[in-house]
């Protein structure tokens, strides 16, 4: 016969000694624990040829040192011979209880949870969703009721079964800064391999992880830190741990490390409560009366909406007014310093590669401030959560997560921020689905190109709804995919929404500013140096091989040009003509060109000429470059912009409407620019998955894009 150790713990008051009776049939065995006079309660039971020995540990609001029933709770549970721990709570009182359940949760050991005074909490109405709140936790819940010995056999056989299985660790996600922290210190920790985290792992539970050491170092667990502070392993790892605790304090202005971790656990609790128990604590009746309004079954996504349209729209209007000064005036540096520097094809690079290409991105730095501030102050109110929760139904069906609509909002200001919004969702498959699809969500660096050929192919007075539909029709497809990646590639379970759901409040303007200030600092980071790279990289295809036959004739036409007797008005406009044309043919006769050429005939069954061929390629360093690209390869110059005239006509006199319709709507799925690519590549772990976004953005916007026009075509002509 085979035994079973049990240790029984939970807080003062939730039926132990019940329950334990109920199970024994009260054949109880009373004594104390080692060295003190607590009493120390033991029972035993056979079921299915298996003896369960029962130990009744001391009723314990936490697993802290600060009451002698603590100390010894907390030392049995980690250094005492059992098997499983039964961790009993108050189903009438669920959040209360559940901090010690965390605790419990983190030590790493086989658990399981038992909802007792079940039939309590159905007589005061609360109705406790077992199955979701076992999926959130990672641990088993079974309901129970000491008094009518509810549930009895089925506790007893998830023992049995608990027993018979390897350990499968618990499911616990602290937030977003802390799991930065966490993963940092991991990653050290692996890429060093220490022998004395070994040994502590061995000496300690064997189903620690690094993450689980990088979680003690973090919280300041005492023994892990007695073990290590004469080991060299210590040297290095003190200066990382030191670090991540400065950054915490910081982003959370709070110095105690201890309270961190606890208002993190309570934050926790709070979100899994709010998911698995209908009835809500009378404490946030003004927070129940507002969510009757914002989480409303038929307003409250129209609210939403409502909300984001002010903040886009002030992005768009502060925010461009500030883009279009420093836009400006980073043309004029790039102009001042390229005629500085004698060498024609070092100022090139210098002025229009470096300066243009990095002044691109900080050009856009005005709109994400402006959609940063606006996200910022709505999450500060607390009103972010409860949209993530109110989508969450939602966007289940498609696969996606509650939390997921974050970083997709975020992609209508900018993909690379978006992608690093991602890091909040827990589920490995769900950030995924949420990295590949968000590329689909229009950012603004495509709206010149939007403006342009709108403007070109469409009535001013459609142009506005056509434009509506662009996004909208990212939005739709970026839904579709989602769903298709989930039923193939991405599959598997979806993972329950806990997220804190915390009173409404006015933000505080200190954190709203430190948040905006690391964003817009990684942004620079992260985005200007790789867009620097790109933009250097399209440069150099696009000048090169020099061609100095093209340029010798074109200077002698120049020449006599400025010789001839033609008015210097005229000479200007000529001269203008003849330098535009000559950097059409370079730009032809370029490795950007002959790549341009080499893949139009994949574009020919929408008409694309060689000219949105070259533009597709320029547009993966930075979308907004395609503009000025087009300027150039028609023969206008690349100072053009979506409002020229000159332009318009070109582009109209070029390519017909269903070709447009095609062109708008592949620049809609696909990849996106070369600074956002690489953050995915950081963000989903290599290049493997960048590969995967190359053909699955392109699959997309190639097969819409086909259909766009065919559906244009026949409507067109009709």
């Amino acid at each position: 016969m085979q035994e079973i150790k049990i240790a029984l713990v939970g807080q003062p008051n939730v039926g132990k000694t019940s329950l334990i009776n109920n199970l024994s049939g009260a054949h109880l065995k009373v004594g104390n624990f080692s060295g003190v006079t607590i009493e120390k309660a033991e029972a035993s039971l056979v079921y299915k040829n298996t003896l369960f020995t029962i130990i009744d540990l001391p009723g314990t609001y936490a697993l802290n040192d600060f009451t002698q029933e603590e100390k010894i709770t907390k030392d049995f549970l980690k250094n005492a011979d059992y098997d499983v721990i039964l961790n009993v709570v108050d189903s009438t009182n669920l959040e209360r209880n559940l901090a010690l359940s965390v605790q419990v949760m983190a030590l790493q050991k086989k658990c399981l949870i038992a909802l007792n005074m079940s039939d309590e909490a159905k007589k005061e109405n609360i109705q406790i969703d077992s199955k979701q709140l076992s999926n959130i936790l990672g641990i088993k819940c079974i309901p129970t009721s000491a008094v009518q010995s509810d549930h009895k056999n089925e506790l007893l056989d998830e023992i049995l079964s608990l027993h018979a299985k390897p350990f499968s660790p618990p499911k616990y996600f602290y937030s977003q800064e802390l799991e930065e922290r966490i993963k940092e210190i991991e990653d050290f920790l692996d890429s060093r391999d220490y022998p004395e985290i070994k040994k502590f792992i061995l000496d300690n539970n064997p189903n620690y992880t690094n993450r689980i050491i990088a979680i003690l170092l973090l919280s300041q667990d005492e023994q892990i830190y007695s073990f290590l502070h004469d080991k060299p392993a210590y040297v290095e790892l003190a200066p990382k741990v030191r670090a991540a605790l400065e950054i915490l304090s910081k982003h959370t202005d709070n110095p105690n490390i201890n309270t961190i971790f606890l208002n993190d656990e309570s934050a926790f609790i709070r979100g899994a409560i709010q998911e698995c128990v209908k009835q809500v604590p009378q404490s946030l009746s003004l927070t129940r009366r507002i969510d009757r309004i914002f989480l409303h079954k038929y307003f409250g996504l129209p609210i939403f909406l409502f909300f984001m349209f002010i903040v886009f729209n002030l992005s768009f209007l502060v925010g461009g007014f500030f883009q279009d000064s420093i836009d400006s005036g980073i043309a004029d540096l790039g102009d001042f310093v390229a005629g500085l520097i004698p060498d024609e094809e070092l100022g090139s690079l210098i002025g229009n590669g470096i300066i243009g290409g990095v002044g691109a991105v900080i050009s856009f730095l005005p709109l994400i401030v402006i959609l940063y501030l606006g996200i910022s102050l709505l999450e500060g109110t607390g009103y972010m959560a409860r949209v993530a929760f109110l989508l969450d139904g939602i966007f289940h069906k498609f696969g996606l997560h509650g939390k997921s609509f974050i970083p997709l909002v975020t992609g209508f200001g900018c993909s690379v921020p978006a992608y690093m919004a991602t890091r909040t969702l827990q589920n490995k498959n769900e950030r995924f689905i949420t990295l590949f699809v968000i590329g689909f969500m229009s950012c603004s660096a495509r709206l010149p190109i939007y403006v342009l050929f709108i403007g070109t192919f469409f009535p001013d007075k459609y142009a506005g709804i056509v434009l509506f539909c662009v996004y909208i029709l990212g939005a739709v497809v970026a839904l579709l995919m989602a769903k298709l990646l989930k039923l193939t590639i991405f599959s598997g379970k979806d993972e329950p929404f806990v997220m804190e759901m915390p009173k409404y409040r006015l933000p505080s303007f200190r954190l709203v500013y430190f948040g905006i200030y690391t964003k817009v600092l990684m942004y620079l980071k992260k985005a200007g140096t790789f867009i620097l790279f790109g933009a250097v990289l399209i440069w150099f295809l696009a000048q090169y091989p020099k061609n100095e036959a093209i340029n010798h004739e074109y200077t002698q036409k120049i020449e006599q040009v400025e010789k001839s007797s033609m008015s210097a008005e005229d000479k200007d406009q000529e001269i203008r003509y003849l330098k535009n044309e000559r950097s059409e043919i370079l730009l032809r006769h370029s490795y950007a060109g002959w790549l341009g050429e080499m893949i139009a005939p994949i574009f020919s069954p929408m008409h694309f000429d060689w000219r949105l061929s070259i533009s597709l390629i320029t547009g993966f360093a930075a979308k907004e470059t395609l503009v000025s690209t087009l300027g150039v390869l028609y023969a206008l110059g690349d100072s053009q912009d979506e409002s020229s005239k000159g332009l318009q006509q070109a582009i109209r006199n070029s390519i017909s409407m269903p070709t447009a319709v095609a062109f708008i709507i592949f620049i809609i799925f696909y990849i996106p620019c070369f600074a956002a690519v690489i953050t995915f590549a950081r963000e989903s772990g290599g290049i493997k998955s960048v590969l995967g976004l190359f053909i699955f953005t392109s699959i997309v916007a190639y097969v819409f894009a086909l259909l766009g026009y065919y559906i244009a075509f026949y409507s067109y002509w009709a």
